[in-house]
């Protein structure tokens, strides 16, 4: 109750955080993400209008699914390690206290529970796996012992693990939520992925023990534990019973109704196929599944549960015999909270699954062992000395290794893949055209109001016109600004790389400047958080704004000029993307570009694909100016380029 309290007020102070001090964007900015979100509802699994076609779409779902965690290619199955450190016992059941790695370094703390006297035959067994529950050094696995005492004293064999953040070994789930860990958007990286992979690697633990039938298994738990049975039994079809409690809303629910706010990292993935998050859910089909829920919970609220389960009983209906069998909901009163009756009806729901037992359950009365009985590491000294549990956001996710093409045949083959993953993985509904940018208001100081997207207008100013006696210039120049550079104005960093009397247009797009900022708080980075569950993020919004604009200056012209692009630090990798994919843009010019997507500018998953020296590289045959660009990995770049055939084109100077 004490964690239900500090959510709460997380959640509270959130909203009125967002709410104070309004800037000039805010209102732009949430109409867009409403926009947003309700497209995504409207479309939640309308693709699929029978069994066979969602079967037929099952399989790629379930790929994009992995992807979304960041685990994809699927991880390989390293050895588990595992070891019981102790046991504790009462009357009727034994609990072992052991570890496992689910990758080398990454350590899951658990506690076993077995029935005592342990019978001859296989028993089927539950994986807990535990809601945001801060018990310190003991992990927040003794928090939810009463489920193991349940299992195990009634013919199960039930396994408790610790959370990532809150285990006994303990790593962080808020990277983007209070740290500012954006990277996290470039690799990928999830601590969602971190839950999912240790649960179904708490699944291979399982299934090795004697006492276990590997053809019985069930996965719940509730709040974070809710989310991570979500991902756990749509990842791993072992899994034939699950009962998330408290553990998912819908997109409305997250974005336009800022719920998010309210949750850390570990409960979303990354959205860059652009699903209602329901559709997780739908992969668990047609296993038997309860969804639980509290009436009065403010982070997990009824409406989004009522949504979600109008959208699955239309799956589940497909192979029901009738309403109920394999999908049903449950609702007790009260708010978020491990209530006896939510404990009650899942202990129900999964015995009549594995076990054909319908019969009425009871809560044992039994008292909980302390904290430090059922820890797996009992000193902070019995620590593993070779954990990465605290750094493994830096190692989890398997980055794409640079490659270079030699000659125009690999170029060309080099070339397509990239494109091709951008365009599937990281950019997915990109459309093959950008449209020009509406000029909604010019002003006598050559400022322009741009509209480049739903909901979105930028500030573009004139600053450099073209000389009256001039011929007609070769380029059309564009200068993308950061967010912290003022807007309107050419900055001095472009002194002397654009010739006199070429006009020069500069661009603060979304998010930049005054006019378009909107608020930000830390936490809970709303604006940042909510578009990566739509499938985005800022800067990929920015590349669609400095398209939208080239696109303008280039038919304001009469489509006769091609735009040059501009940009310092991440605003130069932006101009870049824009000319991936824009045709108008024939030059590129980066000043103290970043070598790495790492320090930005960052999209879901791009590092997965590429980084920023192979993006560059795909932009032959135009030009490219790389200045102050002193990191030999920009020599990818110009391999890149010499392998195209067109090596006079990109200057590093």
């Amino acid at each position: 109750m004490r964690w239900l309290l500090l959510v709460l007020i997380s959640c509270s102070l959130a909203t009125s955080l967002m709410a104070a001090d309004p800037r000039p964007g805010d209102e732009a900015i949430e109409k867009y993400l409403m926009g947003e979100t309700k497209l995504l509802s409207l479309n939640a699994l309308a693709e699929v209008d029978s069994r066979e076609a969602w079967e037929a779409k099952r399989g790629e779902l379930k790929r994009q699914y992995w992807d979304m965690l960041g685990l994809w290619p699927v991880p390989e199955r390293t050895p588990l390690k595992a070891q019981t450190t102790g046991t504790v016992a009462r009357e009727n059941f034994t609990v072992e206290k052991v570890h496992f790695q689910s990758k080398p370094g990454l350590y899951v703390t658990g506690n076993l529970y077995l029935p005592k006297p342990m019978p001859k035959e296989q028993l089927p067994a539950v994986l807990y796996v535990c809601g945001h529950s801060g018990k310190g050094r003991d992990g927040n696995k003794t928090a939810f012992q009463q489920h193991g005492m349940w299992f195990a004293t009634h013919g199960y064999v039930c396994l408790i693990i610790d959370t990532l953040q809150l285990g006994e070994v303990a790593g962080v789930h808020h990277g983007t939520y209070n740290r500012d860990r954006w990277w996290w958007h470039s690799h990928g990286y999830t601590s969602a992925g971190v839950e999912c992979w240790n649960g179904v690697r708490a699944i291979d633990y399982l299934v090795s023990r004697p006492e276990v039938d590997p053809e019985k298994i069930a996965v719940t738990g509730i709040s974070g534990g809710g989310a991570a049975t979500f991902w756990i039994a749509a990842a791993d079809e072992r899994v034939k019973v699950c009962v998330p409690v408290s553990g998912m809303s819908d997109l409305q629910s997250y974005v336009t109704d800022k719920v998010c706010n309210g949750h850390c990292d570990c409960m979303f993935l990354y959205n860059n196929y652009r699903w209602e998050w329901t559709t997780i859910a739908a992969l668990i089909a047609p296993r038997p599944m309860l969804f639980e829920n509290s009436g009065y919970d403010t982070i997990f609220p009824m409406p989004a549960n009522e949504r979600i389960r109008a959208r699955l009983a239309k799956i589940y209906g497909w192979y029901e015999k009738k309403p109920g069998d394999l999908f049903d909901i449950g609702i007790t009163p009260g708010g978020h909270s491990d209530n006896v009756e939510l404990r009650l009806m899942a202990y129900r729901w999964i015995s009549k699954h594995l076990k054909e037992d319908n019969s009425e359950v009871a809560e044992p009365s039994l008292p909980p062992f302390s904290g430090k009985e059922l820890r797996v590491f009992p000193e902070d000294r019995d620590l593993p000395k070779d954990s990465l549990n605290d750094k493994i956001d830096e190692s989890f996710v398997r980055l794409a290794k640079p490659t270079t093409p030699k000659n125009k045949e690999e170029y060309s083959a080099w070339s397509r893949r990239l494109r091709g993953e951008l365009l599937d993985r990281v950019f997915r509904d990109w459309p093959d055209e950008v449209l020009a940018a509406e000029v909604r208001e010019e002003m006598p100081d050559g400022r322009i109001i741009l509209r480049t997207d739903t909901e979105v207008s930028v500030l573009a100013a004139r600053v450099q016109a073209m000389a009256a006696a001039q011929e007609k210039p070769k380029r059309l120049w564009l200068i993308v600004l950061n967010a912290d550079e003022p807007e309107g104005k050419l900055p001095a960093w472009t002194k002397g790389l654009i010739p006199q009397g070429q006009p020069v247009t500069v661009l603060s797009p979304r998010g930049s400047g005054e006019f378009s900022a909107w608020t930000r708080k830390n936490p809970p980075n709303y604006v940042e958080r909510a578009h990566a569950l739509l499938g985005r993020t800022i800067d990929a919004g920015r590349v669609w704004d400095v398209q939208a604009t080239a696109r303008w200056l280039h038919e304001a012209e009469g489509n006769e000029l091609s735009v040059g692009v501009l940009g310092k630090g991440q605003a130069g990798v932006l101009g870049a993307y824009a000319a991936l994919f824009e045709n108008c843009i024939a030059e590129v010019t980066l000043v103290d570009p970043p070598s790495t997507h790492r320090d930005g500018p960052h999209f879901l998953g791009v590092m997965k694909v590429l980084d920023v020296p192979d993006v560059l590289g795909l932009l032959a045959p135009r030009q490219v100016a790389l200045i102050n660009a002193k990191d030999a990995v920009f020599e990818r770049t110009a391999d890149a380029y010499k392998a195209a055939g067109y090596a006079g084109r990109v200057e590093r100077k």
